[in-house]
């Protein structure tokens, strides 16, 4: 079934996941360095898929999606001793990929450090081909994220 795409505006992030800054993710200027940014947002996408039950965590070959494009906008560095927490919201469904937008703010204030988003295609890792999103995830992800 060819569906359009769905495309949602949104102001806030419904979900949060906090993240620890490791010594390993500093560089020698003493902030996270941009590599690790992304693994960040990861772990953020990750929390984000078991928080809607979306994967289970169980088996990597059913995970059902890969990063297909993704952009960072480093805005403040990140330092060592600082707490932080990676917002994660779905703004866009589409047929076989949904973008994914991302906020790293400092927990105490709120104050946003990095934005990004990352298009996500719906994969199957057994046979290695792309899939439509299936119905049970358009209707976890708009229920979640206040669409209905």
């Amino acid at each position: 079934m060819l569906r359009s795409s769905i495309i949602f505006c949104m102001n806030e992030f419904k979900f949060y996941s906090p993240v620890q800054i490791r010594y390993g993710d500093i560089d020698p200027q003493w902030h996270v360095n941009n590599a690790h940014t992304l693994t960040m947002i990861e772990v953020g996408r990750f929390n984000y898929m078991q928080h809607l039950g979306l994967f289970d965590g169980e088996s990597f070959f059913d995970l059902g999606w890969i990063v297909a494009d993704a952009h960072i906008s480093f805005l403040v560095p990140i330092t060592l001793t600082q707490k932080i927490r990676v917002g994660v919201r779905v703004s866009k469904i589409g047929n076989k990929s949904m973008t994914i937008e991302y906020q790293i703010e400092d927990e105490k204030d709120g104050h946003v450090l990095t934005k990004a988003e990352t298009v996500m295609v719906h994969f199957d890792y057994h046979t290695h081909t792309t899939q439509p999103i299936p119905d049970n995830w358009r209707e976890k992800i708009a229920v979640f994220e206040g669409w209905k």
